[in-house]
């Protein structure tokens, strides 16, 4: 008797298996054709060097000064308006100077491509965007993702993500320099692949 629900035990744990898994022939057909990285600066003018963007109290104090100069010279007092533009010009150091105290900081953006040479239809797919010592080989960094993208068979997919969080901890998130992927290898790695089917590609 014990033989025989032990039977059906691993029968049924092996029929789940079936359903729930995929040949390692599938995996290797979700294609990775390129991947890169990108710093790119937070909450700062599209003009690399321009100053931070205002925010909305100091966009309020602008329109504000602009008004009353506005207002002064329809009234037609240049004194008036030379005395309103002082203080404009005071205000505009003031915010200035605050933002010369003001750090930029560094968001990074992690993109691959993805083509699916198999036969399923693609769920989704965690992957892994590894750093690591061109020299010694040795891993410097795992930016670890997880993307909910339905790819067909034999489309491409780019997948994307913004995070605060930098390749490795010698990039910095305050400043750029460019040797920082100096002696820097990348690669990407399939973690696990789940198709539409309610199969599961996972990595050994």
């Amino acid at each position: 008797m014990k033989s025989l629900v032990f039977g059906l035990i691993l029968l049924l744990a092996t029929v789940s298996h079936a359903q729930t898994s995929t040949n390692s022939q599938d995996a290797q057909n979700l294609m990775v054709l390129k991947f890169s990285w990108n710093k790119e600066r937070i909450g700062w003018e599209k003009d690399p060097f321009g100053g931070p963007l205002e925010n909305f109290d100091e966009m309020r104090a602008r329109a504000r000064n602009e008004r009353r100069i506005l207002d002064a010279k329809r009234g037609g007092s240049s004194i008036e308006v030379d005395k309103l533009k002082r203080e404009a010009r005071a205000d505009d150091a003031i915010m200035a100077k605050q933002h010369q105290n003001t750090r930029a900081r560094y968001g990074f953006v992690y993109k691959v491509s993805l083509q699916n040479n198999g036969l399923k239809v693609i769920k989704s797919i965690d992957w892994d965007y590894v750093f690591f010592d061109a020299n010694t080989q040795s891993e410097l960094g795992r930016r670890r993702f997880s993307s909910v993208e339905k790819v067909s068979p034999g489309k491409t997919k780019e997948l994307r993500f913004f995070i605060p969080t930098p390749p490795t901890k010698t990039v910095s998130v305050n400043s750029w320099n460019k040797d920082e992927r100096t002696n820097l290898g990348e690669r990407v790695v399939i973690v696990r692949v789940e198709y539409s089917d309610g199969s599961v590609w996972q990595q050994p």
